[in-house]
């Protein structure tokens, strides 16, 4: 049995909350209704789009169980209860030793499985052209192949939940009909295509853009051009990277606006270069990348082509509040509620026998810390207050 006293992240009451066997029991009225002192509450981040960390990637080809469960740990000092570990454009041999590696990690590691909220092929089947393409690697970019697909998904043991591609080839629409068929949420992105091939891609059941407005040319006609496509579809929910060097605020508030919170989600797309000093490396799959001093992840050589995140989630739950002007259960619901609904995730939220998944934390305009954060019941970070 735990129990512990905070505010609920949305209704501001203070409650004292019951574990037990993992899961939530009770949210009881607090007897002191107002105490400022006490962390906020929330359903723990989803994150949807996880390359690596600290020196791991898991598109390696000597990715190994211990550098899965490594990461995966690491995230729960931000407050993330389950991750989609993301396996990015390369050959098919180290795809599918990675999607292997992911798998075995989930059937040896207790502490990947509780994490796990299954896999995310993000590429190969990109755009080529420079721009949309980003920093996957021109040579391993191919068209979708419903049959490498397959392999892939059979080395993961069918746990591939999540595959962005570009919808531009004519392939696509097949391609997305037949994953979303398998319960595969598809997604658009690092794309050039027209309206039409969008249009026929969530026809095919495509859901989620992918870090909407990242992946993209630098210069694109005024209209119509893909991202007033992918904004203006209902049927498409908005993955946006918040972090403060991704987008603009200006564009985060419009995006949002646009989309409204309910159909948007934040992702970090950290990558295994996040969580080191600034500095030059040559050991990226992106090839060779350079940490700047405030923190952005570039393509070495220059500084404006960005090569993944470095922040972690809670920056993006902060900053989505200060750029879009969207209250903190609003702010919540993006970074938790909504990606764990679009991955698939039960068991999930505050409701009675629900797995207790959750974050505390205390914030401010432009600041957020997480104080604990609670897996499956369990306090796998920081320290919770048992009184008021």
């Amino acid at each position: 049995m735990l129990e512990f006293v905070a505010r609920r992240y949305d209704t501001g009451a203070v409650v004292r909350a019951t574990v037990a066997d993992g899961r939530w029991q009770c949210f009881e009225p607090s007897r002191e209704q107002q105490h400022a002192s006490l962390p906020w509450l929330a359903p723990g981040w989803v994150d949807l789009q996880v390359n690596g960390w600290s020196g791991i990637e898991f598109t390696d080809r000597e990715l190994t169980v211990e550098n899965v469960a490594c990461v995966l740990t690491a995230m729960d000092c931000h407050g993330v209860v389950r991750t989609c570990p993301t396996v990015t454009t390369q050959s098919h041999e180290v795809l599918r030793h990675a999607m292997a590696t992911l798998a075995r990690a989930c059937e040896e590691d207790s502490q990947v499985a509780d994490r796990f909220a299954g896999i995310h092929l993000e590429g190969p089947f990109l755009s080529p052209e420079d721009g949309p393409r980003g920093a996957h690697p021109l040579e391993h970019v191919r068209p979708p192949d419903w049959d490498e697909f397959q392999r892939l998904q059979e080395a993961a043991d069918g746990r591939i939940r999540l595959v962005t591609l570009s919808p531009e080839y004519e392939e696509a629409p097949a391609f997305i009909s037949k994953a979303v068929s398998t319960g595969v949420l598809v997604a658009i992105g690092h794309t050039a295509a027209d309206s039409r091939a969008i249009q026929a891609a969530v026809d095919a059941g495509a859901q989620l853009s992918t870090h909407l407005g990242n992946g993209a040319h630098r210069t694109l006609p005024r209209h119509p051009n893909y991202l007033w496509d992918q904004l203006a579809h209902d049927r498409l929910t908005a993955s946006l990277i918040v972090d403060g060097f991704h987008l603009p605020p200006a564009v985060v508030k419009t995006f949002v606006r646009a989309k409204t919170p309910g159909r948007t989600i934040l992702v970090s797309d950290v990558v295994g270069t996040a969580g080191r000093p600034p500095g030059r490396y040559d050991d990226s799959p992106l090839g060779s990348v350079e940490i700047l001093e405030d923190g952005r992840i570039v393509i070495a050589g220059q500084r404006q082509l960005l090569a993944g995140a470095f922040r972690t989630i809670e920056y993006g739950v902060a900053n989505v509040m200060r750029f879009a002007g969207v209250g903190l259960e609003e702010a919540v619901t993006m970074a938790s509620l909504r990606p764990a609904e679009l991955i698939g995730l039960s068991d999930f939220g505050f409701r009675k026998g629900a797995w207790a998944d959750a974050v505390l934390f205390r914030c401010s305009d432009d600041w957020l810390e997480i104080t604990a954060t609670l897996n499956r019941g369990r306090l796998v970070h920081g320290a919770l207050s048992t009184s008021e």
